[in-house]
């Protein structure tokens, strides 16, 4: 394993143009765009809130090593955003890491053809290694960036601040009555809002633009968003990075904005002493998320990744 500060070189190949289609899966309607017409398959799975548009700024650079596939998590973005419950086919799921891993298994199948380099940033990190545990046949590696500590959880819960402990339980209660959460999401999802909280989480305050919010606003306004929102905001079970991290079946590259204020950086840095982990790599200065905040940076240490273990992959 190797903790690298600084980007690698990467091969020059030419981009081709994309798509954005739909694919029918259980049921449910899943929006996903692709670029790229060989070389190996390249998944990319963003976190909370966001969508497939949070990679506009990587999905042109990766595709000149090989296809790449954006996809919209069930629940966010242009897929469908069913009643949470438990599954019933085109009517209702459980917004949980298992379902997403299915997902994202069934996307590689079925669409992609073949296994793929998956991509994740956030709670798309988690989405990742699920896959991968559960599915290892359609994954090669896994890339996380600034991955989800998941810090409410109820097995980290003790760990946290008096106020957190005390305050999460009970704010999750509380907006577990349909009218009050519904009028804290209709208050969470204004641009205002929206706006404040990406400076939060981002370190370079001019890649918050209107586009951005534009993208992140876009799918609140569909029917069930707030519903979503809300499950996910109450869900505080399922696997911790560690738990997936220490049956990974496949090798792993970990970045890291030192400047995230979400996920600090001085628990991330553990990720690196798993045995899947080979290069834990520190972005300096960026925030939560690198592939939009710092395209420059990342965009040349994945394609090096893909192209490294694509080599390896044959050679072997």
């Amino acid at each position: 394993m190797k903790n690298i500060d600084a980007p690698l070189v990467v091969a020059n190949v030419h981009p081709s143009s994309d798509t954005f289609q739909v694919w029918n899966w259980k049921g449910f309607d899943i929006c996903y765009q692709t670029q790229g017409t060989s070389g190996s398959a390249i998944v990319l799975i963003h976190g909370f809130g966001a969508s497939l548009g949070h990679w506009r700024k990587n999905i042109p650079e990766l595709a000149t090593v090989g296809r790449v596939f954006a996809i919209d998590l069930i629940g966010f973005g242009g897929s469908d955003k069913p009643t949470p419950g438990v599954f019933k086919s085109g009517e209702q799921v459980e917004y949980t890491f298992e379902t997403w891993g299915e997902q994202i298994a069934d996307f590689c199948r079925e669409v992609v053809g073949e296994p793929a380099f998956l991509i994740g940033n956030s709670i798309g990190c988690i989405a990742a290694m699920q896959t991968a545990v559960d599915h290892p046949d359609w994954v090669r590696t896994v890339a996380l960036l600034n991955c989800s500590l998941r810090l409410l959880h109820d097995r980290r819960r003790a760990t946290q601040p008096w106020f957190k402990r005390m305050g999460t339980p009970i704010l999750q209660q509380v907006l577990k009555n349909r009218a009050i959460g519904r009028a804290f999401f209709r208050q969470v999802a204004q641009p205002k809002t929206v706006r404040k909280i990406l400076l939060q989480a981002y370190a370079h305050p001019e890649a918050v633009t209107d586009e951005l919010i534009e993208i992140l606003m876009a799918p609140a306004k569909d029917a069930g968003a707030a519903d979503v929102f809300l499950a996910f905001t109450g869900y505080s079970q399922g696997p911790l990075p560690e738990d997936l991290l220490e049956v990974l079946p496949c090798p792993a590259l970990i970045l890291w904005g030192s400047a995230d204020p979400w996920e600090p950086i001085s628990l991330g840095r553990e990720f690196a002493n798993y045995a899947c982990v080979e290069q834990f790599i520190t972005l300096e200065g960026v925030g939560h998320c690198p592939q939009d905040e710092s395209p420059d940076l990342v965009n040349p240490i994945l394609q090096q990744w893909i192209l490294d273990h694509a080599i390896s992959d044959v050679k072997s």
